[in-house]
């Protein structure tokens, strides 16, 4: 059901549709108990009788939720209303990392500071034990302040974090071994072959976005995905160095360290 102008959902009012994609579809809208602006997230009544798609979504808002970092999107609430499920986050104004990259290259000065971003809000999720698995361009936002957020985490895996011990627990929360879990282009190798990802999973697809926000040119990119995971599996990369002018040695090796196999 595509939600209108003025429709009521819970407390909030819709106020315009915002984008759609295959989790469901987002809307502007206000909080008039707190007077702000929110953007919501509706799970489709025909999603939401999906039990895959449902844990999906209930995972996405439980890992946002529980991460409160200035480079991740801040979740609110979810709930349930007229058998609708939905999702209310922070209202972000700009565009994608993929969408500014259709326009080029990014600056290098520009890029380094949009990685580095990244990078803290990652090390904020690793170290809560969160593993996104899904990092790609579509999932990162820039905002018209200049600051990046993490969004989607509907295909995190979920560990808990280590205790004071030094000892991580073994309870997690992900897909079943020999399931290929991620987009094509910027899954790691163990991904692509259907095995256990860790941190390390994230830190390959950020090496990927590193390479493509620099040089404007997708890491892997092949005719088809499954080219482009053989790719993964067994090329390497032109050395951006090679492809755009004034690179710094340091940052070829970051790409690189980011890069590896194994």
């Amino acid at each position: 059901m595509t939600l209108i102008a003025g429709m009521i959902l819970g407390q909030y009012e819709i106020r315009s549709p915002l984008g759609a994609g295959g989790m469901g579809e987002v809307y502007r809208a206000h909080d008039p108990r707190l007077d702000r602006e929110v953007a919501i997230k509706v799970l489709p009544a025909s999603l939401t009788s999906d039990p895959d798609r449902l844990r999906r979504f209930e995972q996405e808002a439980r890992a946002a939720a529980s991460l409160n970092h200035p480079n991740i999107l801040a979740v609110y609430q979810m709930a349930t209303h007229d058998g609708l499920s939905y999702m209310v986050s922070e209202l972000l104004e700009g565009e994608t990392l993929r969408e500014r990259l259709r326009r080029g290259p990014i600056p290098l000065r520009k890029a380094i500071d949009y990685e580095v971003q990244i990078a803290h809000g990652l090390a904020a999720a690793h170290d809560k034990g969160i593993v996104h698995r899904d990092l790609k361009p579509e999932n990162l936002f820039l905002t018209k302040d200049g600051r990046v957020k993490i969004l989607d985490f509907g295909l995190a895996k979920l560990t808990p974090p280590k205790d004071n011990s030094g000892q991580m627990n073994t309870l997690t929360q992900g897909t079943d071994p020999g399931m290929v879990v991620g987009t094509a282009g910027y899954m790691s190798p163990e991904q692509v072959r259907g095995k256990t990802a860790d941190h390390r999973s994230d830190i390959f697809a950020f090496g990927t976005i590193l390479y493509e926000t620099v040089t404007g040119k997708q890491t892997f990119r092949k005719p088809t995905s499954a080219e482009t995971m053989s790719a993964i599996l067994n090329e390497e990369p032109e050395a951006i160095s090679q492809l755009t002018a004034s690179v710094p040695p340091g940052l070829d090796r970051v790409v690189r360290r980011c890069l590896e196999k194994a």
